[in-house]
């Protein structure tokens, strides 16, 4: 453990995630070789310098770790590489400005769900935590995300010029971000990322902050963020799809997990739940008796 309090892997990921963040000084540092306005894909110095960039990343990971350090290395610099990329397409006039907000929400959202694991309950970190191999169903939702923004830029440009839309959507992305990390902050290591089927001896009902609110707020804020990443893109087709399949999602995980916890805390959870909702939109859980 780390004297601040995160372990090494921790603390390998964020000193990875910000190597790969440090693309955002590239166009800086090709300025003088590029036309005023150009993006670095735009011309053969940008893309060169790219290329150097990612192989220099990557020499210093192979040079600094060894084995599993390597591979939470790779993946967090990875994340912070599309985030830094997020942010260089955010602040261009390009037609492609609000999926570098989106790049940059998504990004964020795995590196985190991975940092703060290694704050609060460190015992159940893995490379999991990245949630990057979450599904096979939500690789295929994120493909269908951009194939569809894509598609729709190319035939419909206007439609992905709203910003009003987009910005709502972007409140709704930091909204649910907030929601999910206050929620994992405040159950500490009562979190994890697999629903438990065995009480650990230190696992606690916790009933305060976020969990006064709602009994499920990481997967509230979830259900938003997921939803909101689709407002914040224009995609209309996405949007319907993330909503059916994200409130079917959890409807079906809320109930596998208030079955684990009736049978983990007894009276005191329905006593809980009785008194809170769950906060996610005609989602009860687990009918209990009056």
């Amino acid at each position: 453990m780390a004297g601040n309090g995160l372990v090494v892997e921790g603390r390998v990921s964020l000193v990875s995630f910000l190597l790969g963040v440090s693309v955002i000084w590239l166009p800086f540092i090709t300025s003088r070789y590029t036309e005023p306005g150009q993006s670095l894909l735009g011309s053969a110095p940008g893309r060169i310098a790219l290329l150097l960039f990612v192989a220099l990343v990557n020499g210093i990971l192979l040079l600094l770790y060894r084995a599993h350090l390597y591979q939470v290395a790779i993946r967090a610099a990875f994340l912070g590489f599309a985030f830094g990329c997020g942010l260089l397409v955010s602040i261009t006039q390009s037609p492609w400005r609000h999926f570098g907000w989106y790049m940059c929400s998504l990004s964020f959202f795995h590196y985190s769900e991975y940092l703060i694991t290694a704050l609060n309950n460190p015992k159940s970190l893995s490379l999991d935590s990245f949630l990057l191999n979450h599904s096979l169903e939500y690789t295929l939702a994120a493909f269908s995300s951009w194939v569809e923004f894509t598609i729709e830029q190319a035939v419909y440009p206007d439609l992905k010029q709203i910003t009003w839309l987009s910005v709502i959507g972007l409140f709704m992305v930091l909204f649910g971000e907030a929601l999910r990390k206050s929620a994992m902050l405040t159950a500490g290591s009562n979190f994890n990322h697999i629903v438990q089927n065995e009480k650990s001896e230190t696992h606690t009902l916790v009933t305060g902050g976020v969990y006064s609110w709602f009994r499920h707020p990481s997967y509230v804020g979830w259900f938003y963020w997921s939803i909101g990443t689709q407002v914040l893109l224009c995609n209309p087709v996405c949007l319907v799809g993330y909503t059916l399949a994200s409130w079917r999602f959890f409807r079906e995980r809320v109930e596998e997990e208030e079955y684990s916890l009736i049978h983990f805390f007894g009276q005191e959870y329905v006593n809980y739940k009785r008194r809170v909702p769950t906060g996610l939109p005609f989602i009860n859980g687990v009918k209990v008796e009056p």
